[in-house]
């Protein structure tokens, strides 16, 4: 019987605002942290589409306890989920370009626009 009761508990167990925030607090430092420490360009970029998802996500988070009945926090998020898609293009495209001159992926060495 004890099973059934833990069952039925975590069933019935709704995470407030904290709890959900928690998620993309991590997505966010874990992005940061990848931006900060990869010296490979695709690393960099993905760090920094998971900090970006992270701030979407608390869109959608705001707009479920704040405002329920809206689509504000949605909408919001599919803008910056289109914006970081175009931006992750013009990475890509900027690497690329990058790679043909310099032979690497390394950030570190990508030092062509001092010259």
């Amino acid at each position: 019987m004890k099973g059934q009761e833990m069952m039925e508990c975590i069933a019935s167990y709704a995470p407030g605002i904290y709890a959900w925030l928690v998620l993309p607090a991590m997505f966010f430092s874990v992005g940061i942290y990848g931006m900060l420490t990869r010296r490979n360009a695709v690393g960099v970029l993905i760090s920094a589409e998971l900090a970006i998802n992270a701030a979407a996500m608390n869109f959608v988070i705001f707009n479920k306890f704040i405002a329920p009945g809206k689509f504000d926090g949605q909408i919001m998020s599919l803008f910056v989920i289109a914006t970081a898609a175009a931006e992750v293009l013009v990475g890509i495209a900027i690497f690329v370009m990058l790679f043909k001159y310099r032979k690497t992926t390394d950030v570190t060495q990508m030092n062509l626009m001092k010259k």
